[in-house]
């Protein structure tokens, strides 16, 4: 039962944030509810805000092959970062927020 409430309040959980990331593409507000966790500590490989030798091969690659990869996914990244209700533009604000502090 306890597995059950669990699952239910995640997956409601999952939908109010859905609900809220689609009503604006604000790029810090979707990174901070959809892109923070990995991003800001690294898991799986994850680049970090803010670090430059993070992300610079990343960058060299061009702005667009960001955008697909948070799109679609890429090596341990899952499409839209497992957030599949986010529209490609607020996928796109946040890759933007991401890379921001390191141009």
């Amino acid at each position: 039962m306890r597995t059950l409430t669990v699952s239910v309040l995640l997956g409601a959980a999952a939908l109010a944030f859905t609900a809220t990331a689609q009503a604006d593409a604000d790029g810090e507000a979707v990174y901070n509810q959809a892109c923070m966790a990995c991003h800001m500590t690294g898991a799986a490989g994850a680049p970090i805000r803010g670090n430059a030798e993070q992300w610079a091969p990343r960058l060299e690659k061009g702005i667009e092959t960001l955008y697909d990869h948070a799109i679609n996914g890429f090596n341990a990244m899952p499409p839209k970062g497992g957030q599949m209700g986010l529209s490609e533009e607020q996928v796109t604000a946040a890759v933007d927020y991401l890379v921001e502090p390191t141009q």
